[in-house]
Parts: structure tokens; sequence; C-alpha cells
């Protein structure tokens, strides 16, 4: 098993760079499975889910070959979804997202029930309801679904939610369905605008996006196209964050204002500064960090993202005052509380979606776990905020969405290292 060994208790300084967002990576790449034509994508993050999408899509048939060290040509002219790693499938939630670009292709395949991290309930049932106002049948077995898209047709649709994958579906489906498709009630995450971008560039007309009314105008003969992945900006939150849970003067490369603006707000509210640069946001800590009575209430963009939720817990616990999180999103995004109270941290959990954090409490050194992608980097703020020794177990959580993340801690001074024990 390999872990991490913090040192915590030190201040941090210098620049640390952003790499290329996993939730825009891994729609795009399964996008890309829309032509049969050769499509090159750079910046492409260095992380366990992208390398198992890219695992995946090479069990269907396709030719995955690297350019360089984030840039890939995907050539998926001869793909056969009964080739399909169902056990690579079921371990990863972006699978879900080869619902929508194999039904543009396939009348009938199947896949098996999509995993990912233990935050909650992930049901599909939006994608269903969905991919079947388009004609396409998804019908639950025991192991997964048997996908029925001989139906397939440009329609309306009008989300039950705001579900980011679900969005993603429709839109690749309608991409490549000759005629007009209106999506209703779509999420307008920044990552479901960069698919929305890369649609275009494999001759899609694309309306609306960044809005909760998408327009997408398909054709049937989509062909391939270059792209460059946007930037991480919940990497670039953790960042901020652990600059000013820590006291650091720390400059986040790649950081876009535009795509943070209400983390920006609510750092503010306990107290620290900014200034920004063309590609870059620098934060200058608080001589105090207060949070009187502030309220943390994650929400689909451009509300705070619940996957900040965790890493903000942390800096509350730094800040004097009460802070209380309410997270409707997910019912297990508190696994991290447990592990935070070990380090002496001070919270009550309420119910599974409100928790109040109780500041400000000194943290020290442990052994610890991460339980998810987002909980693992927030344990990884407090280690660096505690004193003493913390080991962090299960860091493979971590490694689905930050690339090397201890190498770029270590450039702005983190005292962290990976070991197997």
């Amino acid at each position: 098993m390999e872990v991490f060994r913090i040192q915590g208790g030190k201040k941090l300084s210098g620049r640390i760079p952003v790499y290329g967002l996993k939730n825009a990576a891994t729609p795009i790449i399964a996008a890309t499975l829309l032509s049969r034509e050769r499509s090159v994508l750079e910046n492409i993050p260095r992380i366990e889910d992208v390398f198992r999408m890219l695992e995946i899509i090479e069990s269907l048939g396709a030719t995955v070959e690297w350019l360089g060290h984030r840039t890939v040509a995907i050539t998926p002219d001869a793909i056969d979804p009964t080739r399909a790693d169902q056990e690579k499938v079921k371990r990863l939630r972006s699978s879900i997202l080869l619902f929508g670009s194999l039904s543009a292709r396939f009348n009938h395949f199947e896949l098996r029930q999509p995993g990912g991290c233990v935050i909650g309930a992930r049901p599909v049932d939006a994608h269903i309801d969905a991919l079947a106002k388009l004609g396409i049948v998804v019908q639950p077995e025991e192991k997964g679904f048997v996908i029925d898209a001989t139906g397939r047709r440009p329609a309306k649709v009008v989300l039950r939610q705001m579900s980011v994958t679900a969005t993603e579906n429709i839109m690749m489906l309608a991409a490549a369905l000759p005629g007009e498709t209106t999506v209703k009630i779509a999420a307008c995450e920044p990552h479901v605008v960069d698919l929305g971008h890369f649609l275009e560039k494999m001759g899609a007309t694309v309306s609306g996006l960044g809005t909760n009314t998408i327009t997408i105008r398909g054709r049937s003969d989509l062909h391939g196209a270059k792209h460059v992945i946007m930037p991480d900006h919940n990497e670039a939150a953790t960042y901020l964050i652990l600059g000013a849970a820590t006291g650091s003067e720390i400059t986040v490369e790649h950081a876009r204002e535009d795509d943070l603006d209400l983390v920006l707000e609510r750092l503010r509210e306990f107290g620290v500064r900014f200034t920004f640069e063309e590609d870059a946001i620098t934060i200058h800590p608080a001589p105090v960090l207060s949070a009187p009575s502030l309220q943390i209430d994650p929400r689909p963009y451009p509300g705070i993202p619940t996957d900040i939720q965790a890493p903000l817990a942390v800096l509350a616990t730094q800040a004097t005052g009460d802070t209380f999180i309410f997270d409707t999103m997910f019912e297990g995004r508190f696994n991290y509380a447990a592990e935070l109270e070990k380090m002496g941290a001070k919270l009550t959990v309420l119910n599974p979606h409100q928790i109040l954090i109780h500041g400000k409490t000194p943290l020290r050194g442990t052994v610890i776990k991460s339980y998810d992608l987002r909980a693992g980097a927030a344990l990884i703020i407090a280690a660096l905020v505690g004193t003493g020794e913390t080991i962090i177990e299960d860091i493979y959580q971590v490694d689905r969405g930050y690339e090397r993340i201890e190498d770029r801690l270590s450039g702005i001074g983190a005292r962290i290292s990976r070991e197997t024990v």
C-alpha cells in the first residue's frame, strides 16, 4: 500500500501549476468515439481516472497513442462495444459517459454499472430518462444495462436535475444526430462548456453553453478534432485553500478567475486577499482567519462546487467561529470528518448533509485514511496545517484526480513523500 508521509506546521511559498481538468478530459475522451477519425487532445492530466478511461476505449478497439507527456491521439475507426473491458467499466464512474457516445454509433450494446467514489447514492435515472427522450432504451439488468439505440432521434430534453454527466451524454448523442436537440435544466459547469467547444470542433453547432438551456444541431459525419483540455478549477481552488489554511502566499498557475468567482468570494469572507495575473492567481493569507457564522452551501455551478467542500471544511477548522456546511448533492461527503477529529478538529455531523465546524482548533499529526478523491486532498491540507507527522493511507484515491501532487507540493516547500508500506 502506498501512503503519504507529511511533516506539517511549515509555511509554504512559491508557484504551483494546475494541469488539465479530469472532469473535462473524461467526457471529451468519450466524445472522440463519435467520429471514426483521429482526434488529438492536449493538456491531458496524467491521473488514474484518465488512464482507466483510455484503457476502456482501447479495449473497445480504439488506437491510443501518446504524442507527448500530456498529448494523446485517439483513432476510434474500428471500435466494437462487445470487446469492452467491463471490469474496468464497473470501477470507473466516468464510464457512464459511454452511454451517449456509443449510442450514436451502435444500435445495441451492454455496459456494466459504473463505479466511482463512495460519496453517496449516484443513480443513473436522470441518464435513462434523458436518453429515452432521444429514443434510446436503457434496460437495467442485474449487473448493468442493455442499450437499444435503434430509435435514436433529435428532440427536446428536459432533465430531471442539473446533472453534469447526463447533460454531457445528451450533448454527445445529439451532436451525432442530424437535426436540432434542445436540453433544458442543463448543467453549465466549465467542463460542460469545454465539451461543447470540442463538439463544435468536430462539426456540431452548439449554442447556449454556460447557460441552463443548450441547443445542439448535430450531423452524422462528425470528424476528428484537436483540442486543449481546460485547466482544473477544482485543483486551483484546492491550492488556494491550502494557502489560506497554512497562512502561506502561494501563486497558482493556470487558474482562471472566471471559473472561481464564488469560491474566491467565500475565501474573502475568511479574510484572505488575492492578486491576479493573466494566467495565475496569488493568495495573500489573512493575519487571522475568521468565520463568524459562515455558511457554505455547495450547489451546481456557478455555486460552490461540492468537490471543494471538504477542503473548505479543513480551512474552517483554522478560522475563529463556527462554519455551517450544508451539502445537498451527496449524502456521503462527510466521510473525512472522523479523520479530522483524530487530528483534533472539533466538529458536529448533524446529519448526512450537514456539518458544523467549530474553530479555531490546532491539528496534530496521526494516521488517517482517504476515503474518496476530494477527501484525500482535504486531508493533505490538514496534514500540512497540523503539527508533527501525518500518515495518509489509501492515497490511490488522490491519484485518481491529482497528478503527482506530492511533487508539486514539494516544489512550494511542503515536506511530503510517497512511501510503500
